[in-house]
């Protein structure tokens, strides 16, 4: 009976909908949804869909967001000349482009990076709008506020790319255009123009920790399912009241690594290893152009790359 799950698959075990709780924060009002079940999402998580709670900002997250997506999908559409076949052929390389230097940090006509600077507003207000609804949503469930902090991250490197470090440079043109190839190029170039951003200690960082907390949440995720014939996924008791699941776990990694995390430290290690990928990110890329123009040549004056 202990072997009754591999690495594929997993049994689900199906009740009644789970509804949530309900305290004097008056938690049910606001839900909607009629709860479903889904055997595809059950292979991966719980198999449960809905009910969902929007609340007054995740309605303007999702209105604004919808915004941005219509006026860069318009943009795209219209530069195909509104085209289906060319429309799918060219997606990938399609962009809509913030405004060029010339007008600095001004507004420019629609055509000329105006409809960039419209979606971006709205995509400002949208992302910002589900952070608070991320934060007042822990709040009201008494949890602690690691999900909006961690996402509050990565909101980070997005407003340096798109806000703070173009209002610092002067220049809207300093932003990331919309679109899946110009992004990569705008990234490519970027590096070129500020000497190779693998010279640039804070990348450096950042990809350390990128690499890490992969590697880590692989690990933990691994791990937990290696012990859960044994309750391993139960992992709170773990924590309160260790049994054989955890103490396999850990003798497992001192045996291998020579040294074990505890259920609970486990979590804060991949929780800090994956925030600090977007903030060290995001200081590595503020910093370019504002502090130091040439990575590579900064790196030669502090001994960090070989001198010609």
């Amino acid at each position: 009976m202990a072997e009754y799950q591999n690495i594929f698959t997993q049994v689900q075990v199906q009740g009644p909908p789970e509804m949530g709780m309900d305290n004097e924060n008056n938690l049910a009002e606001g839900r909607f949804g009629k709860p479903g079940f889904s055997s595809l999402f059950g292979a991966f998580g719980n198999a449960q869909l809905g009910p969902i709670y929007l609340g007054p900002f995740g309605v303007v997250s999702l209105a604004t967001g919808f915004l941005w997506f219509f006026i860069v999908g318009m943009s795209f559409w219209a530069q195909v000349d509104y085209s289906p076949a060319v429309f799918l052929r060219d997606l990938f390389w399609l962009a809509l482009e913030p405004p060029g230097p010339e007008y600095g940090l001004g507004f420019a006509p629609l055509d000329e990076g105006g409809w960039w600077l419209i979606a971006s507003f709205f995509l400002l207000i949208s992302v910002i709008s589900w952070w608070i609804r991320t934060y007042l949503r822990a709040e009201e469930l008494g949890m602690g506020k690691h999900v909006a902090w961690a996402f509050a991250s990565a909101i980070w490197l997005f407003l340096v790319l798109g806000l703070i470090r173009p209002v610092l440079m002067g220049s809207w043109s300093e932003a990331v255009p919309y679109g899946i190839f110009p992004h990569l190029d705008w990234t490519n170039l970027f590096s070129i123009i500020h000497g190779n951003l693998f010279y640039n200690p804070f990348h450096a960082l950042s990809i350390v920790f990128l690499y890490g907390s992969a590697l880590l949440f692989a690990m933990h995720g691994a791990t937990i399912l290696a012990v859960s014939r044994f309750g391993g996924e139960r992992e709170i008791e773990q924590i309160v009241d260790r049994g054989t699941a955890s103490e396999r776990a850990a003798l497992f990694w001192r045996w291998t690594m020579g040294f074990n995390a505890t259920m609970e430290g486990i979590h804060r290690w991949a929780w800090w290893f994956a925030v600090l990928t977007t903030l060290t990110g995001g200081i590595g890329i503020l910093l370019s152009g504002t502090v130091v123009d040439n990575w590579y040549v900064w790196a030669q004056q502090h001994g960090y790359a070989p001198m010609n």
